[in-house]
């Protein structure tokens, strides 16, 4: 099914996700060959509107959109008429009259996206919204896990960290159990939301968590900018009891678990250092992946088009109100 944008996780089918995943692999093939650009987005426009700083999903969103042979444009927000107190309507309104067809927009404020997406004709998609979402790395996500586990039903995945203030947790979680993976939660009780679907169990422990016996151990990187009280004592405390140390990645690789984690990396907080060397380490391959995940959604979208679940995703989420983790 032909979509205008994508926004979130929840409204996409399974059919969609696994047409998606499918894509990347065929895309994921590209990377072997001497010429690694093909014409599929041929005269096309991509608008990188990125309000937040980004490495990874903003040079991703970039090497895809280039091998599909469309044009990119950074927008510069720090030298726009943003900083003059321009509006995103007013900046979304001119950048309309560019004609641009594909606009990747991250942004502090959950629900910007969507929003935008009904101001402009362009394919909008979600590189990050505030702590609500982030759809493509979810995809990436699932389609590193698909990787080691080509029929992932039943596999288990252990998210550790501030879940609280994350949209990769929110995406990936979601996604995950569209596709049958059973998926915990771990971290302090402060940034372990205790709403949300029954379905998903809660650790504060990290032993009890371990216990759950799960096939991967997800990392989240703690968002410090995001928290506006203290919720754990310090870095060092939180490492100590919550972080991959040295003693753990042993345990870790007795037992054959994966590790993931969507970066940056704090090291000595999520992860001991000795862990970008483990070779169950996914977080090369998740980078990777990020490339042809969005090669396959820049492919999939159609600029101009109706996007069949905005008023489903409007009323889902509530006009003008704020996103809440699930």
């Amino acid at each position: 099914m032909a979509r205008k944008d994508l926004l979130d996780i929840a409204s996409l089918h399974r059919e969609e996700i696994e047409f998606l995943l499918d894509q990347s692999t065929s895309f994921k093939k590209l990377f072997t060959r001497s010429v690694k650009k093909i014409p599929a987005l041929e005269g096309k426009s991509v608008l990188m509107l990125f309000y937040e700083a980004s490495t990874r999903t903003h040079s991703s969103f970039e090497v895809a959109a280039k091998r599909l042979s469309a044009e990119v444009t950074n927008f510069d927000v720090a030298h726009s008429s943003i900083t003059k107190g321009e509006s995103v309507r007013e900046t979304i309104e001119t950048l309309q009259a560019m004609r641009t067809d594909y606009i990747v927009v991250r942004h502090g404020h959950p629900g910007l996206p969507a929003m935008i997406a009904r101001q402009t004709t362009a394919s909008v998609i979600n590189a990050g919204d505030g702590a609500h979402e982030h759809p493509t790395q979810a995809l990436l996500d699932a389609f590193t896990i698909k990787e080691k586990f080509p029929d992932p039903r039943g596999k288990k995945v252990l998210i550790i960290g501030d879940i609280l203030h994350s949209r990769v947790a929110r995406s990936t979680s979601t996604l995950l159990q569209k596709l049958g993976v059973e998926v915990a939660y771990l971290g302090p009780g402060s940034l372990v939301p205790k709403y949300g679907p029954a379905t998903i169990p809660r650790f504060t422990n990290y032993e009890a968590a371990m216990a759950w016996a799960p096939d991967v151990v997800y990392l989240l990187r703690v968002q410090m900018e995001r928290q506006d009280v203290q919720f754990f004592p310090n870095v060092r405390e939180y490492h100590r009891v919550y972080g991959i140390t040295t003693a753990r990645l042993a345990e870790i690789r007795d037992k054959g678990l994966y590790i993931m984690h969507p970066g940056p990396v704090n090291r000595g907080v999520e992860l001991c250092d000795a862990v970008m060397d483990y070779e169950r380490s996914l977080i090369t391959n998740q980078v990777e992946n990020g490339i042809s995940i969005r090669m396959a959604v820049l492919d999939w979208l159609t600029p101009g088009g109706d996007f069949p679940k905005q008023e489903a995703y409007d009323a889902r989420q509530g006009a003008g109100s704020t996103l809440l983790m699930p």
